[in-house]
């Protein structure tokens, strides 16, 4: 049975993470809330991830698998972000995801050889109006992923999954009545937006030993959006 830490594991992908890891591993949640997960056979840590520090004593001392979930989705245009917007972007996407990492990174490193799972953005690869911020966050993410990859080869993995936007409480306000699912799920190959059970199976993958071969990759689940054209 593996140890698995979760970052913000308590709604959306986290969660819908938990639910499918709760059975065959010992699942670590570190959320500010624990209302969805109480019921669930996992461990919650209260931990808001942009102000504090995470207690490593309540950890395990081999963790074979760490997933950052909190992030994101600030969307306007450039002429109106405020420096200060792109600095809270970045801290709650990027920089207290490496305090997390480099405050449990001896833990991964007593694993045989454990999982680093992030999530970066469709935003990050595609120049899209409105995403400067986020790209910004996120592409930051990305060039990380793979510096810290090639460092820790071949004892830990690290993987992104970047999504298209995802049927979350993140993203209520953009798909908050039926025409708007609709609308952005015409702009998909797959017609469909993404939901957090597809993301959940993703990050199951990578933190399996059936990826064991895999590292510094960023995987594109986002209905094609990224490589396919969409036919008119």
């Amino acid at each position: 049975m593996k140890n698995i830490l979760l970052i913000g594991g308590s709604y959306g992908i986290g969660l819908a993470i938990a639910k499918e890891l709760q059975y065959e591993n010992k699942v670590y949640v570190a959320s500010r809330t624990n209302e969805e997960i109480a019921e669930m056979n996992v461990i919650h840590i209260t931990f808001d991830a942009t102000t504090d520090t995470l207690d490593t004593s309540l950890l395990p001392e081999v963790i074979d698998g760490l997933v950052y979930c909190p992030g994101s989705i600030n969307l306007r245009p450039f002429r109106g972000l405020k420096p200060e917007a792109f600095e809270q972007d970045l801290q709650i996407n990027f920089i207290s995801l490496v305090k997390v990492i480099q405050s449990v990174l001896p833990n991964l490193n007593a694993s045989n050889q454990s999982s680093i799972v992030l999530f970066s953005s469709v935003a990050a690869s595609m120049g899209m109006p409105f995403h400067t911020s986020v790209a910004a966050a996120k592409g930051a993410i990305e060039g990380f992923a793979k510096a810290l990859a090639a460092e820790y080869a071949p004892k830990i993995r690290v993987n992104v999954i970047a999504p298209s936007l995802t049927d979350t409480p993140l993203a209520e306000k953009f798909l908050s009545n039926e025409d708007k699912k609709e609308k952005s799920a015409q702009r998909h190959p797959l017609k469909r937006v993404g939901t957090s059970d597809d993301m959940a199976q993703m990050a199951s993958f990578l933190l399996s030993e059936k990826s064991s071969w895999i590292s510094g990759q960023i995987f594109h689940v986002d209905g094609g959006m990224s490589t396919l054209l969409v036919n008119g």
